[in-house]
């Protein structure tokens, strides 16, 4: 059995330590053409095959609800980031592309918020960030 007060403690300095992290990087975004929500959205897309990801699969990365990233994904295409359509595959679905203009601003922050992320990281060594990237795995896999 696991033991409570261990649990408790290790979840808050995990939520802590990622609080503190955040805090420091948000300013990457300040004076920018994204948002932080528009960056993690473009992460995702243009990570996908050909800059197209389904909605549902940009959601499930998503730290707001559905309804939210539905919204912001409309904003961001009336703004000409990204352009949607259905999914062939799934009549109830969309599929949603990065435009040039939204790879551009994404890849205008991401080496810059890439940077940050690596230097509020390298308290940890190789070893340790394999062990907490395979540990916060588990934690998502077992929701």
């Amino acid at each position: 059995m696991v033991d409570r007060r261990l649990a408790v403690e290790a979840w808050e300095n995990l939520f802590r330590a990622q609080h503190e992290i955040f805090e420091r990087i948000s300013g990457d975004f300040d004076d920018t053409d994204l948002s932080q929500p528009e960056y993690d959205v473009l992460l995702t897309v243009t990570r996908a095959p050909r800059h197209t990801a389904r909605l549902r699969d940009v959601t499930a990365n998503m730290l707001i609800s559905q309804p939210s990233v539905s919204r912001l994904v409309d904003r961001m295409v009336s703004r000409g980031l990204l352009t949607k359509c259905a999914d062939p595959e799934d009549g109830r679905g969309s599929l949603v592309t990065a435009t040039e203009a939204g790879k551009r601003a994404f890849r205008a922050i991401a080496a810059q918020h890439g940077k940050h992320i690596v230097e509020r990281m390298q308290a940890l060594d190789d070893d340790e960030l394999a062990t907490l990237k395979a540990l916060t795995q588990k934690l998502r896999d077992a929701l």
